[in-house]
């Protein structure tokens, strides 16, 4: 397909997604349509390559480490300090997953089913790619493609729930600051506050540039990418990338909320968001069809486990049950879903710029740190238990 016809082709599933995302009040997320209509797409007659025609998916894998040092600037330390119970109830759940799956998903799906099953449910690709060498490596080829079919699909469920939880939560924050009886756990409400321990003047007016953030921004990745590698791989790359991220936003070194402020944010996220659904294209229906009833049975005995877990985890550490819910359901889709649906809620609820910002303060460092520890930490530590297990 022509490069030009492809992009928009792709930029104008996503304006579907985005309008039927704004009608529904984020019920129905962006994510969720846009990914129903390429898959439906793929399936009579939309190219495969599209994405490649477009020439999204190369600057999309590359901006991954931008967009989630971006994500840091977004962060501050006092948020992090309050986000301890998220990491709690966030890791109760990848193990709600795996013991859930195990003892109730293991007679009645297979054990060689359920166990490959939970790791690409907590976490994604890289969970999916250990468990898929561990089940090759055994000649177990149906496993295989299983692994592969489930992070294609598992963000169907994910987002519906993590929408319709966060849509439950954030109207409740609304009424609550109205009422002036909002309680927050994040230091400042105010989510575009000062650096705290500022050591690096701010740029003087005119060097505020999009090349000179968007340089600042790659060069702080490449430094994350760095430390990482000096940690032997213990230490995700991306992982450090957010860790790094945080760091520089409150020494001064970078911009509070620096890819948008040097206008790359929104064709950041159209190359980015192109690398998850390009995963659709490996979605024949006839894979579909012949592993309809494990994905189907792993997919809804792993949310069990998730909301089983989260909602005691949560009523005992004092979150409401839509908010532990949503933490413990981002490990189906993780970032950069976290934080688009995070998104998409607070401007769909928030009836004011003010109450917009008071909804993403307090929802989206929940989401965001909820999804690093799922996808990117803890079920990579899942993965490692239950390859050995098949």
């Amino acid at each position: 397909m022509n490069s030009l016809y492809a992009l928009t082709t792709v930029l104008i599933i996503y304006a579907i997604g985005d309008f039927v995302s704004a009608k529904t009040k984020a019920i129905f997320s962006m994510l969720f349509v846009s990914s129903a209509i390429f898959l439906i797409g793929f399936w009579n007659g939309l190219p495969l390559t599209i994405f490649e025609d477009a020439a999204l998916l190369k600057i999309g894998a590359i901006l991954i480490a931008l967009l989630i040092t971006h994500m840091g600037t977004l962060m501050n330390i006092g948020q992090l300090k309050a986000q301890w119970k998220t990491v709690i109830i966030a890791l109760g759940a990848v193990v709600g997953i795996g013991v859930f799956l195990f003892l109730v998903g293991s007679p009645i799906l297979g054990k060689e089913y359920a166990v490959t099953a939970a790791p690409p449910i907590s976490g994604g690709v890289v969970a999916a790619l250990i468990m898929g060498e561990a089940a090759k490596a055994k000649g177990l080829e149906t496993i295989v493609v299983f692994t592969t079919l489930l992070v294609v699909v598992q963000g169907f469920l994910g987002y519906p729930i993590a929408s319709i939880c966060l849509n439950k939560e954030s109207n409740r924050i609304k009424m609550l600051y109205k009422d002036g009886k909002l309680e927050t756990d994040n230091g400042d409400n105010n989510i575009e506050s000062r650096p705290k321990y500022r050591i690096i003047p701010p740029l003087p007016e005119n060097l505020q540039t999009t090349f000179i953030y968007l340089a600042k921004l790659s060069i702080v990745a490449v430094i994350g990418f760095k430390l990482a590698e000096l940690t032997n791989g213990i230490v995700n790359k991306y992982v450090m990338c957010l860790i790094v991220g945080i760091i520089s936003r409150e020494i001064g070194l970078l911009e509070e909320n620096i890819m948008t402020k040097a206008n790359g944010f929104g064709l950041g996220m159209v190359a980015l968001m192109a690398v998850i659904f390009a995963n659709l294209t490996k979605a024949t229906p006839q894979m579909v069809l012949d592993l309809l009833w494990p994905l189907i049975g792993s997919l809804l005995l792993g949310s069990v486990g998730i909301a089983l877990t989260s909602l005691i985890l949560g009523k005992v550490l004092g979150y409401t049950k839509e908010m532990a819910i949503a933490i413990g359901i981002s490990s189906l889709f993780g970032f950069p879903g976290t934080f688009i649906i995070s998104n998409e809620v607070a401007n769909a609820v928030g009836e004011t710029d003010e109450e917009r910002k008071i909804i993403l303060n307090q929802i989206l460092p929940k989401m965001l740190v909820a999804g690093f520890i799922t996808v990117t930490i803890a079920s990579v530590v899942l993965a490692g238990v239950m390859s050995k297990m098949i």
